[in-house]
């Protein structure tokens, strides 16, 4: 798959799941009444994060907002607050991953620039799944524990016959969304960071190569001062005597009888 295929289907992943938590976190059917031992019932309770309803069976609906904030279980405002923080977090992504998208040239932006980008959005989108998931889940453990205590306060002791005490609550189609919503951001999110890497741009690897400055080597010769290197003389500076038996060095150092005349 290629970068750009993978960080935009990534991007879009992670726009639906972003949907999903919105509408999750908007609907009233967070938990519904359970019908299992009154399946014929006048009325229908179901509750969300943020009021609780009544439809009745003639199709007339009431709802009734939470009016009241200290008075709510803690539990319920921890929810709320880890899908609002959810919520936040994948609008912040959304609007850096438009600007990383690399079908998506905005003035001189380097490619370094958009992995850094895509890099930020991913982990963003990746810790708003995780607050939507943990947010559903905390939910629905506090319906799972209510339902079962509901459900030992049902049973008498004559003759083992069920009586209702009490309404009993058991999931609603919100935390399907909120899981399945979560996910997707979850994905997406790995998806992207998946794409950062294709984005950065490769390092060239030169071969090193190392540089040793070699001494001076100094001779004292009769001819005077001469310094030599050690990459060896010259042939520019060889001067041949004597049919070439000797160069200039060798008449410096041995003179000939021919020097003295």
């Amino acid at each position: 798959m290629s970068v750009t295929a993978c960080q935009g289907l990534g991007f879009v992943v992670s726009l639906i799941g972003m949907a999903g938590i919105i509408a999750a976190t908007c609907m009233d059917q967070w938990s519904t009444q359970d019908l299992y031992n009154n399946p014929v019932t006048a009325v229908f309770n179901y509750q969300g994060l943020w009021r609780s309803c009544v439809r009745e069976s003639s199709g007339f609906t009431e709802c009734r907002g939470y009016y009241t904030l200290l008075g709510l279980p803690a539990m319920l405002q921890a929810v709320r607050a880890l899908m609002i923080v959810g919520i936040v977090l994948g609008a912040i992504s959304l609007l850096v991953s438009i600007f990383a998208l690399k079908c998506i040239r905005i003035g001189s932006m380097e490619d370094s620039a958009k992995a850094k980008m895509t890099l930020t959005s991913g982990i963003m989108f990746i810790v708003s799944g995780l607050c939507a998931i943990t947010g559903v889940s905390v939910f629905a453990n506090m319906l799972v524990t209510n339902f079962w205590m509901s459900t030992a306060n049902m049973y008498t002791s004559m003759g083992g016959m069920v009586q209702t005490v009490q309404t009993r609550y058991t999931f609603g189609a919100a935390l399907f969304v909120g899981w399945v919503a979560g996910g997707l951001t979850l994905i997406g999110g790995v998806m992207m960071c998946i794409a950062c890497r294709g984005l950065a741009p490769e390092e060239t690897s030169y071969k090193a190569v190392s540089y040793h400055a070699s001494g001076h080597n100094v001779a004292y010769k009769p001819g005077g001062f001469k310094a030599s290197t050690g990459f060896g003389s010259s042939t520019k500076n060889k001067k041949i005597y004597d049919g070439g038996a000797r160069t200039e060095e060798d008449v410096q150092s041995h003179p000939s009888k021919y020097d003295y005349v």
